[in-house]
């Protein structure tokens, strides 16, 4: 895709290589904040980043900014082994001059590639690549066209996100039952139990270093 795009570029406004340099860069550039959801685990981050403030039962606490930006910098803490191949192996070279554009995103495709074939679960991949008429077996990531890839990646995500949402909302939920099933009980029928139970959820998160326990685990789970 990126060598058709330098292609039509070139056929535009010719073969001057700066002028394709810059158009090709401010269009990376355009398309970096998509690149960064679909390609790399900041998908599965932030959902469970998500899950956490919903089950403490506060909707602005951590504000929105606070969560995507510590979803993206564990974003580029899991991501740094990926970086690192792609600057070593694809960015070193075409800075020296010694590989083309298009060699250069073809390196730096691999490594992504790789990454999201050891995220993507089998069933996604093997949904996809029906989807896309090929009956190609999913034993290597060479045999999946990154068309098929990357859906079946962002899916994976979405789903391990949900399965470790989950985990989180139990310890919630049973609080939340407890104070509501005591209030009952007491006959404070017009109290609302998510008033009383938010301090209690909050205290169970501080006591047992939640955050520490959440991003451990999110971290681990890309392993």
């Amino acid at each position: 895709m990126t060598g058709t795009i330098a292609d039509l570029v070139r056929t535009l406004f010719g073969e001057s290589t700066q002028t394709v340099d810059i158009i090709i860069l401010l269009t990376v550039l355009t398309l970096l904040p998509t690149i960064i959801i679909m390609l790399t685990g900041f998908t599965r981050i932030v959902i469970v980043m998500g899950f956490i403030r919903n089950a403490l039962g506060m909707q602005q606490t951590p504000p929105n900014q606070v969560i995507i930006g510590l979803s993206l910098f564990l974003t580029f803490f899991v991501m740094a082994p990926v970086f690192t191949e792609v600057y070593e192996d694809a960015y070193k070279p075409y800075s020296a001059g010694e590989i083309t554009q298009t060699e250069f995103f073809e390196r730096a495709l691999v490594p992504t590639r790789e990454f999201m074939f050891r995220q993507a679960q089998n069933s996604d991949l093997t949904f996809f690549m029906k989807l896309s008429g090929q009956d190609t077996p999913v034993d290597s990531p060479d045999d999946i066209p990154t068309s098929a890839l990357i859906p079946a990646f962002m899916t994976s995500e979405i789903k391990t996100a949900f399965r470790i949402g989950f985990y989180i909302y139990i310890p919630f939920i049973v609080i939340d039952m407890v104070v509501a099933s005591t209030l009952m009980a007491m006959g404070m029928m017009m109290l609302p139990p998510a008033m009383i139970s938010l301090p209690f959820k909050v205290m169970l998160f501080v006591m047992v270093d939640g955050w520490q326990l959440v991003i451990g685990t999110v971290v681990s789970s890309f392993g």
